[in-house]
């Protein structure tokens, strides 16, 4: 039987901005507007659902205000148990990030993972975390560290790399040798110097490594920082590197697609990348 999966992502802009509430009035309200997407999902039948980088609050890292350290809460904590519900109504898997506190001064961008039927199957902490105009994310976040855990839900083995790790090939490949079948990256990012790379860099992680990718951007643009236009065009990519769909621009939208995990083997019996790694030839990757 074919091993075909139906998987969800959604690309969402802000409910409401900065002065227009609170900070736990901006999280409910983005909570809130997610909740019909989800609701779509779950009735489309969609068995894996990923949302965007902390979901339920702006991107904040543009500026450098700490008052944005108390948006970060436990994980598991209050949102993931609201989301366990909708795992548990649909019998959907979910990625949800969210910006996680783990005690006071060690805060981390977090993606915590539900199986359907809503068990808390772990977390993914960011590992590369830039430092440049406009995102100034080590103000707010440390480097993650529960290095590249793979995740077997109900419905496949699922990875997670957040945003900034795209760059970066090393933890692509991990994931894969960890076994994942799908990597998720939920992302923001905006208009300007790398968005040629956004359609670039992850349907080469899925070539190389044999797995699919599901990419996840934001929309709009977010006040009072106006770092530029989150460009959106979320999309699911499979592992000879083909585009599977592909979501608006401009629109807040549930991407779905279905794929088949059986063209995983059948893409690795073509092209032998893990058998013919050389790992013992890779000292220098690890040198500094």
């Amino acid at each position: 039987m074919p091993r075909i999966v139906k998987s969800g992502l959604i690309q969402m802009s802000l409910a409401i901005t900065e002065g227009e509430g609170t900070i736990e009035e901006i999280k409910e309200a983005m909570f809130q507007k997610h909740i019909p997407y989800i609701e779509d999902a779950g009735e489309q039948g969609v068995q894996i659902l990923c949302l965007q980088e902390i979901f339920s609050t702006p991107y904040f890292c543009p500026g450098q205000d700490k008052k944005w350290y108390q948006s970060a809460e436990s994980v598991p904590g209050p949102t993931v148990e609201r989301m366990q519900v909708f795992a548990r109504k649909y019998d959907m898997a979910m990625i949800v990030p969210v910006y996680e506190k783990e005690m006071p001064g060690l805060l981390y961008n977090t993606a915590a993972v539900i199986d359907a039927g809503g068990k808390y199957l772990g977390k993914y902490r960011k590992k590369h975390i830039p430092h440049t105009t406009g995102f100034w994310e080590k103000f707010f976040f440390r480097p993650g560290n529960l290095g590249y855990p793979v995740f077997e839900t109900k419905y496949g083995k699922v990875g997670v790399y957040i945003c900034y790790d795209r760059h970066f090939p090393e933890g692509a490949r991990i994931l894969g040798l960890n076994g994942a079948e799908i990597v998720y990256n939920p992302s923001a990012t905006v208009a300007g110097l790398s968005q040629y790379l956004w359609k670039l860099e992850q349907p080469a992680h899925a070539v190389a490594n044999g797995y699919f990718m599901g990419c996840i951007n934001r929309v709009g643009i977010e006040k009072p920082w106006n770092l530029g236009k989150f460009y959106g065009t979320s999309y699911f990519v499979d592992p000879r590197g083909q585009f599977i769909a592909e979501a608006s621009v401009d629109d807040d939208e549930l991407l779905v697609a279905e794929f088949d995990l059986d063209m995983i083997d059948d893409v690795r019996s073509t092209w032998q990348f893990f058998r013919d790694r050389r790992p013992e030839t890779y000292g220098k990757l690890v040198e500094l």
